[in-house]
């Protein structure tokens, strides 16, 4: 396998392979993203791209216990917040839960896999995911769980960040210095613009108050700038990309290891966290 996980790329397998690599034991990973503006300096793909890279990283970490499988990714999402740009695709919400409710049921009737690991690189996308985790467990009796890398990231290392990081800023940026940095133009940012400290009210409240969910765009002034809702993304970097990868890979593992618990015997079972039926 090699240290980016690429020996672990489903799509990478033949026919005969399936029966031969994977087992019951085994945990598909399905990597979402967004196909949507980000900034002037980040392509339109890069949720996808940090989803199925970090997934790739995930499976090369967790190799000596965990037997995960990381499938093409979903490259397009949920991302109205963001259809004012050009080049911005959005789906609607019941395509978006029909195409992914379809690509597991059809990952479990294709495989012996009975996990499913869901990789999510775009926050817009998590709202739906949330519910269909629940539905996909009763509907197909499988353990199943969505991981969110930027935000595992996020609750364990500090970013100096003049405002909240929620799209395109000094996190974002530095993670696709590390996974991908040939996609990354700083260069393209607009001479002489800064984030404005005033829009941090707006973004706390109506991007990351958890009390209230309001219809935000990314094209309102209060909340950013040039379609960057965070930090100068000039003060990014290849090494910040990396403390936070293996932050999150740090967390994804712990995650893996409740989801299928290492060294396990026998079939999956699930590991269900509400009261049985009375």
């Amino acid at each position: 396998m090699t240290a980016d996980g690429d020996g672990r790329s489903y799509g990478k397998l033949t026919t005969p392979r399936i029966a031969a690599e994977l087992s019951e034991r085994s945990t598909l990973c399905l990597p979402v993203g967004s196909l949507e503006q980000h900034g002037t300096h980040l392509p339109l793909n890069t949720d996808t791209v940090i989803a199925e890279r970090f997934a790739l990283r995930l499976a090369a970490h967790v190799a000596d216990r965990h037997d995960l499988w990381v499938a093409p990714p979903v490259p397009y999402g949920l991302s109205p917040e963001h259809a004012w740009a050009p080049g911005t695709l959005t789906l609607d919400i019941p395509l978006y839960a029909s195409l992914i409710t379809t690509l597991v049921g059809e990952y479990l009737r294709a495989t012996p896999g009975r996990t499913v690991l869901i990789v999510n690189g775009h926050g817009g996308n998590r709202g739906v995911l949330e519910g269909l985790v629940h539905q996909l467990q009763h509907t197909h009796d499988v353990a199943i769980c969505a991981l969110h890398p930027s935000t595992l990231a996020a609750s364990e290392v500090t970013v100096d960040s003049e405002l909240p990081e929620v799209h395109a800023g000094i996190r974002e940026t530095s993670l696709m210095l590390a996974l991908a940095p040939d996609h990354v133009r700083l260069d393209l940012l607009p001479a002489g613009t800064r984030p404005d400290p005033g829009q941090r009210e707006a973004i706390q409240r109506l991007v990351l108050d958890r009390g209230a969910t309001w219809p935000w765009t990314s094209d309102d002034p209060t909340l950013s700038t040039h379609g960057v809702i965070g930090g100068d993304p000039r003060k990014a970097s290849v090494e910040l990309g990396e403390a936070l990868i293996t932050a999150a890979l740090s967390a994804g593992a712990d995650i893996l290891d409740r989801l299928v618990p290492p060294g396990a015997n026998g079939p999956i079972t699930l590991r269900r966290t509400h009261a049985p039926d009375s």
